[in-house]
């Protein structure tokens, strides 16, 4: 068998409630919804390349670019099925591994929806239930923060990451940390941050958090390390984990001692298992970060999470987090007080709504060999 076609829509889905980085503020977000047919069946992927190049250099629009240009018709054209052969044959291309991600995870879908699996059987993972937290982005006033934190407290969350910036970083964490002593609390800058404010940084030593993320520009690996040496708090990498390559480079630089994996930031799930296997030997554990994905890139993160070095609570929260109406039935939502249930079916095991779909698509685009 081959793939029949491809279809991708351009898609944009609005919050709840917006959402702010370092970065900026958002009010919603685009991504591209990859579908593969072959048999009857269908594999979904989701590629999470924002509007704008503040969090990777991929875009909405570059990944498009790629993903008709060059990736499907490279599946196309050497009659690709199995995600692995993908892997191998997309490394061709340099970079862009969002939009690579995508078409693989949907490929993943398919094949596991040939075997009649849930997806994280073929990955070899050890959980049906996954730890999840939840991220609360940089609000208005203080205040604002804490009631939010507590409204996800009184929904069973157990683990908030915050995010900070300069001038929203001490007094907020202490803020948050006298109201809920007892709360697994950590906090990412998204590389904001210089390193001529590492004493600065050091300071958050005090508010006993699970982690500091991404303090120092995504490159920065050496003064992520020197900070390490001087701060008790982990230091946990996103931004700068690309690969398995950077993955290794960084931990034998010491400039972490905890590893965010994104599938789409590292181009795939063969390169998160290589990820992940290499932190297990290395004694590093992981956790699933996450891109604000709709349900059905949220599903693709639970199965992924499912495997045994993801040690630490993932940013896998339900779907009414951050929409009204997700692009699946039912939504994703916590099955017990900090944790989420893997579903079970077929794939992904998750049922898009078709009508959903078309009513969040802003452009769509059918490919045939």
């Amino acid at each position: 068998m081959a793939i029949e076609r491809v279809e991708l829509n351009f898609m944009r889905l609005p919050y709840v409630h917006f959402f702010e980085t370092s970065f900026g503020r958002s009010y919603d977000r685009t991504f591209i919804m990859i579908r593969v047919y072959e048999g009857g069946l269908v594999g979904y992927g989701e590629c999470v390349a924002e509007e704008k190049p503040l969090y990777s250099g991929e875009t909405t629009e570059t990944a498009w670019h790629l993903l008709k240009d060059f990736l499907v018709p490279l599946v196309f054209s050497q009659e690709i099925v199995e995600p692995e052969d993908f892997y191998r044959a997309a490394n061709i291309f340099k970079e862009n591994r969002m939009a690579k991600a995508g078409l693989e995870l949907a490929l993943w879908d398919l094949k596991a929806k040939k075997q009649g699996l849930p997806l994280y059987k073929l990955y070899g993972g050890v959980r049906e239930e996954i730890p999840a937290g939840v991220s609360a982005g940089i609000e208005d006033s203080i205040p604002d923060l804490l009631t939010m934190i507590e409204n996800y407290r009184a929904q069973g969350y157990e683990r908030i990451k915050i995010k900070i910036k300069p001038g929203w970083d001490l007094e907020v964490c202490r803020a948050v940390r006298e109201k809920f002593p007892d709360l697994l609390l950590q906090a990412d800058a998204n590389g904001i941050y210089s390193p001529d404010q590492a004493d600065h940084l050091r300071q958050l030593d005090a508010f006993r958090l699970l982690l500091l993320e991404q303090p120092f520009p995504p490159y920065d690996l050496w003064e992520h390390s020197k900070l390490q040496k001087k701060m008790s708090t982990p230091i946990c990498l996103d931004e700068s984990i690309i690969s398995y390559e950077t993955t290794k480079a960084a931990l034998e630089m010491g400039s972490c001692r905890i590893i965010n994996i994104k599938v789409g930031r590292v181009g795939g799930m063969v390169e998160v298992q290589k990820i992940h296997d290499y932190c297990q030997r290395y004694g590093v554990g992981v956790w699933c970060g996450g891109m604000l994905e709709s349900g059905i890139g949220r599903a693709h993160n639970l199965h992924i999470a499912t495997l045994p070095d993801f040690k630490y609570p993932n940013d896998l929260s339900a779907s009414a987090r951050y929409y009204h109406e997700d692009l699946i039935e039912p939504p994703i939502v916590l099955s017990r007080p900090g944790y989420v249930r893997v579903p079970e079916g077929p794939g992904i095991g998750v049922n898009p709504v078709e009508e959903r779909i078309e009513k969040s698509t802003l452009k769509k685009e059918v490919l045939k060999p």
